[in-house]
């Protein structure tokens, strides 16, 4: 695995921010095709600087503007916020309570540390391939259902750098949303509920909506290899007296009894359901075939940061933005290939930073590299490292966002002609 050395971070970030950072494609994303005035220039960024500096309520006036900036600053993380009535940087010369956050795009934060009391092979901020498949689920179920349930079209999902996946819903009328429907929407996406001392935190009645009976089917392809042998669930006493704790007292003491005689949590999960549908062949009302799918769902649902979602003001970690502690790069995940995506393989600061060394070797001597444009430069040098496959995954969902921003445009001037 790739070795990053935070103490390299200030030097290394110079070089990221002045080569490789994709400014013309950030600009092109959050400007959105310039269709509404001063929507770049009222958007909010905040940067962490070294030795957790924070600053807020930055604001730039065009792509050129961001980038020096970015250069001077050398930020160790980028926020973006929302989109405000002024110019962020201008916040204290405005009147009280006219400075107001007006539109942002909507967001979903899901992090691995919510799952600490599932997954047993990790805890806090670590993460391994064997509960990665937690991230794959969770983007699976979330955006099926952003997509065939509420018809957002524009979702980028994004790594987070480090032990988790953010994901931006940017289709205009998405990003006009107010907080409370923000907040329905995060509601109607949410199953696992209660703190650290409930204990069965998914309830299901008779009537399963069609959302729950979607998500159940993609937890499906993954449960036997994710639970029941990655994280062996059911492996001692220990861990099946947490599932247990989740199941009905009429078999919960049949359960205990019989566990110790399976050999393996394929076994014993097997055995479980069979209990389970057994109980409800007798109309034991306590004891649908639903008690199975929650214990699924507590152990694989997504788990979403609500706060995150519903305020329309809250900022989050920038793409492409670089982790201070791993030192990875917060890249866009290519929809098509969320089981391939592989967090350790995603490219470090350094491992960038050696290629564009490696670059630079390559092109000594070359004439004519004088004269070369900046911006030509950087499109040059991204393009050979290995950040290029993420850059292309962005500038595809730049290329759907500006077909429908088309679209709408065409579909508004044909209304105007019909008279």
């Amino acid at each position: 695995m790739e070795t990053f050395d935070p103490a390299e971070l200030p030097e290394l970030l110079k070089l990221y921010y002045r080569r490789l950072f994709p400014y013309a494609q950030y600009y092109r994303w959050l400007n959105y095709g310039g269709v509404i005035k001063n929507y770049f220039q009222h958007r909010e960024f905040s940067f962490t600087l070294k030795d957790d500096i924070y600053i807020r309520y930055q604001s730039f006036n065009n792509q050129s503007e961001l980038e020096k900036e970015m250069q001077k600053m050398n930020p160790y993380k980028i926020d973006i916020g929302a989109v405000y009535s002024h110019k962020p940087n201008q916040h204290n010369t405005v009147k009280l309570g006219a400075f107001q956050a007006q539109e942002k795009e909507l967001v979903f934060d899901i992090d691995m540390t919510d799952y600490d009391d599932v997954r047993r092979c990790c805890s806090s901020a670590d993460i391994c391939s064997k509960c990665w498949t937690l991230m794959t689920m969770a983007i699976r179920i979330i955006d099926r259902a952003l997509k065939e349930d509420f018809g957002f079209k524009h979702r980028l999902w994004v790594y987070s750098g480090r032990r988790g996946v953010h994901c931006w819903v940017c289709d205009e009328s998405v990003r006009k949303l107010s907080s409370a429907v923000r907040s329905g929407i995060v509601e109607y996406l949410s199953l696992v509920k209660g703190g650290q001392d409930v204990k069965k935190k998914v309830h299901l009645s008779e009537k399963i909506h069609p959302f729950v009976s979607k998500s159940i089917n993609i937890i499906k392809k993954y449960f036997q290899e994710y639970a029941l042998v990655d994280q062996d669930i059911l492996e001692n006493k220990e861990s099946w007296d947490k599932i247990l704790a989740l199941v009905p007292e009429t078999i919960h003491e049949t359960l205990q009894q019989n566990f110790p005689r399976y050999h393996n949590s394929l076994q014993r999960w097997e055995y479980l359901t069979k209990a389970i549908s057994s109980q409800d062949s007798t109309k034991n009302d306590k004891c649908g075939p639903w008690l199975e799918w929650e214990i699924m769902l507590q152990y694989c649902f997504p788990r979403l940061d609500i706060n995150v979602s519903k305020g329309i003001n809250h900022l989050l970690k920038s793409p492409f933005s670089v982790h201070p502690k791993t030192g990875r790069i917060s890249v866009p995940i290519d929809l098509q290939k969320v089981e391939q995506f592989d967090p350790f393989t995603v490219p470090t600061i350094s491992s960038l930073c050696r290629e564009l060394d490696a670059i630079s070797i390559n092109d000594e001597g070359k004439e004519g590299n004088e004269a070369e444009s900046d911006i030509k430069r950087r499109t040059r040098d991204y393009k050979k490292t290995s950040l290029a496959p993420y850059i292309k995954v962005f500038e595809q969902f730049l290329e759907n966002l500006d077909k429908s921003r088309k679209g709408e445009l065409l579909k508004k001037s044909d209304l105007q002609k019909d008279f």
